[in-house]
């Protein structure tokens, strides 16, 4: 990696260390989800919200079947947080490699890990899912990411890494968000969404917009790329965090102080965008192939083919 290049990405790193690190990210993490970093998924869009624990258990039993592997496999948690996730599958018989950039989530998955009594079978490291080298080619027959790849500076080279690092045939599983094209939205809905992703360092967020994130997997190599909207099934926790950060929100705004309070700002508008369909919650699947072509030979190929 080129010195600029790992310059912007020490960069980002520090603005996610940052924004994971706030006061505000830590209480509303703790006192909402338990410390958990993902939605809950519910029967349907008009659900009680509560008990938000089942419903974080149920979202996070929909990742194991998508990932649908035998037990013993190999999976990356790309993006671990404090290891609930991994924990959880872990216990259902998968053997996980959890890593995470931010130093705090590091330390609280080992403790999540020691707690439930998983070191045989989950491992958390630091590192960065930009730069997998850490890893042998093919050394995983599943990866995941739990609302993690929004936060890649470089999605592509992530993607790659990805490819990479699973055996041919190994499954991939992005529980991501997307959206309408930025140019098409107000002009004041595309400040925000801007504001919001920049505070909160998700750069890639920005640019997933719908059939981005899918193209990325298909040049990338992946086959089977599958999306599926769970959007209906995610409102009820989105409307909870309307209903309760509705009035702080406008104090904020009244007070210009919405830097400071990113989380708050986020959870307010992306229930009102995802009630007019700006926003949808998916889960992309797709499937490395099990015979690897050379990608020259491959498009050589199919040029002939057509």
């Amino acid at each position: 990696m080129s010195s600029p290049e790992r310059k912007s990405l020490l960069k980002h790193h520090t603005k996610l260390q940052r924004y994971y690190n706030s006061l505000e990210s830590r209480l509303g993490y703790r006192l909402f989800l338990g410390g958990t970093r993902h939605f809950g998924l519910y029967e349907n869009e008009n659900a009680w919200p509560w008990p938000i624990g089942t419903a974080l258990r149920r979202m996070e039993d929909h990742l194991f079947d998508s990932l649908a592997l035998p037990e013993e496999s190999e999976v990356l948690d790309a993006g671990c947080g404090h290891g609930y996730v991994a924990a959880n599958l872990a216990a259902r018989g998968l053997r996980v490699e959890g890593i995470d950039i931010v130093d705090r989530h590091v330390v609280r998955a080992r403790q999540t890990v020691r707690g439930r009594g998983l070191e045989g079978r989950v491992r958390v490291r630091k590192g960065d899912y930009h730069d997998l080298s850490v890893f042998e080619t093919g050394r995983f027959e599943g990866i995941y990411t739990m609302e993690t790849l929004v936060h890649a500076a470089e999605p592509e080279k992530v993607l790659a890494e990805f490819y990479r690092t699973l055996r041919p045939g190994g499954r991939l599983a992005l529980y991501e968000y997307d959206h309408i094209a930025v140019e098409t939205l107000p002009e004041e809905d595309r400040l925000s969404m801007q504001a919001i992703n920049d505070l909160s360092a998700m750069p890639a967020n920005q640019r997933f917009s719908r059939g981005v994130l899918d193209g990325m997997l298909a040049e990338a190599g992946f086959v089977d790329v599958v999306v599926r909207d769970l959007s209906k099934r995610t409102q009820p926790l989105l409307w909870l965090f309307f209903v309760v950060g509705y009035i702080p929100y406008l104090v904020i705004k009244a007070l210009g102080l919405q830097k400071r309070f990113v989380n708050t700002m986020a959870g307010v508008e992306a229930y009102r965008s995802a009630v007019k369909g700006v926003y949808r919650y998916t889960v992309v699947t797709a499937r490395k192939p099990d015979y690897l072509v050379n990608r020259a030979v491959q498009h050589a190929l199919l040029a002939q083919w057509k």
